[in-house]
């Protein structure tokens, strides 16, 4: 797989070691048993996968280029470019400006933007609305474009089934800026609606199956449907995409649940006359982190931490797979480990950031699991290992068991 360059800042001796010895081992990426880091009375027990994707690397090594590039220039950003606040924030700090924040609300006007600005598209990708708007700018929105291959991916995906008669039922979150992207271009091919999750789900199936009325969906789906969506004609035929980031098993379920509907309905000859084979559309990276904690929870812990931006769709899915399984932590950098007794983290239930107070359990060796969504740097990942082996006085074995795992790579 190509290699990026980012930021020198973004790595870590420690997790680069640890990924290295454990790509050599596992060519194939079939182990997803954690590695194990002993500390003292302090063990980690790290995700087998975590961390920037292939996706992000490519976003991050082409908006610093473009800042490199355009000396003296304007640089803006369409929106946060991944959902991190570390890497948004240096961004910022070499003078790029955000043009709408990630709902979509301006923090600029478009009347402020010139031809020779440079705009960045983020890795979610944007609009075929918002590509013209740059046009009629005159800026050309390709020129350093960091969607990524994974999402682009499912636009291919929509349209082709889209061309072959099939309404696309996108699953995803209505307001995230890579559903949007989605819907946008593939409404462009077909009708198209979006369903947030199972509920919605059995929902749509109501109109499906014409056990609701036609005119109550325009309610009940109310800035999820394309313009002109005919509930009797549209939904006879349908195909199942997803925001790249969404929990595999629920996107999964969904479309298990669909063709069954479809098939009960409509008892067609094949099942591909009433629903298309769409296959999964989730990203490499979303399927092996997912599946890297999944593997992690086999084994026994006192609490987790998923280290991660708070707005991040990838992350807030490792961390609902960890609170299945015990008292788990979200937190956006090793500062949020405010001392032995205290911690500030998410809570992804309230939406707010709250503070805990004797977080740490009592035993030792204390087994903490750890993992991180797709935009979190090693270095960060490195940095809050750090502060957990300071705060139980193991700080002084960090750089043996670096060593250990660099030595273990030659």
């Amino acid at each position: 797989m190509k290699s990026f360059e980012v930021p020198v800042h973004y790595r870590s001796p420690l997790v680069t070691a640890i990924k290295q010895k454990r790509k050599t081992d596992d060519k194939m990426k079939k182990d997803f048993n954690p590695s194990i880091l002993e500390l003292g009375s302090l063990h980690i027990i790290l995700a087998r996968h975590f961390g920037f994707c292939y996706g992000v690397e490519n976003a991050i090594e082409i908006a610093f280029r473009a800042v490199a590039e355009n000396p003296g220039k304007r640089v803006f950003l369409l929106s946060e470019m991944i959902h991190n606040p570390g890497v948004n924030a240096d961004l910022q700090s070499l003078g790029v400006q955000f043009i709408m924040d990630t709902s979509g609300n301006m923090l600029m006007n478009w009347d402020e933007l010139n031809s020779d600005d440079i705009v960045i598209i983020p890795a979610f990708g944007t609009t075929l609305e918002l590509e013209q708007k740059l046009r009629s700018k005159r800026i050309e929105p390709t020129h350093y474009e960091t969607t990524c291959p994974f999402v682009e991916r499912v636009w291919n995906k929509a349209e082709k089934i889209g061309n072959d008669g099939y309404t696309i039922v996108v699953h995803g979150k209505p307001n995230h800026e890579e559903t949007r992207a989605t819907f946008s271009h593939s409404k462009a091919h077909t009708p198209t609606v979006i369903v947030k999750g199972m509920e919605q789900t059995q929902l749509l199936a109501k109109y499906i199956t014409n056990t609701l009325p036609a005119e109550k969906f325009y309610e009940d789906f109310k800035g999820q449907y394309s313009h002109g969506f005919n509930v009797a004609k549209d939904l006879q035929r349908i195909g199942v995409v997803n925001q790249t980031t969404m929990l595999a098993s629920e996107t999964q379920a969904i479309a298990d649940y669909l063709k069954n509907v479809m098939i009960d309905h409509y008892k067609p000859a094949n099942a591909t006359d009433r629903f298309a084979d769409t296959r999964d559309t989730l990203c490499y990276a979303t399927m092996d982190n997912q599946s890297a904690v999944q593997g992690m929870l086999q084994g026994k812990a006192d609490m987790a931490l998923v280290i991660g931006g708070y707005n991040s769709s990838n992350t807030s899915h490792l961390v609902e797979l960890c609170e299945e399984k015990l008292q788990t932590f979200f937190i956006k950098d090793e500062h949020c480990l405010i001392s032995e007794d205290s911690i500030r983290h998410f809570d992804l239930h309230t939406h707010t950031e709250k503070e805990t107070i004797n977080y740490l359990p009592l035993n030792r060796p204390l087994r903490i699991m750890i993992t991180s969504g797709a935009s979190c740097p090693d270095a960060l990942v490195e940095r809050v290992i750090g502060r957990l082996a300071e705060l139980t006085g193991n700080k002084n074995v960090i750089n043996d068991i670096t060593e250990q795992w660099s030595a273990a790579n030659i």
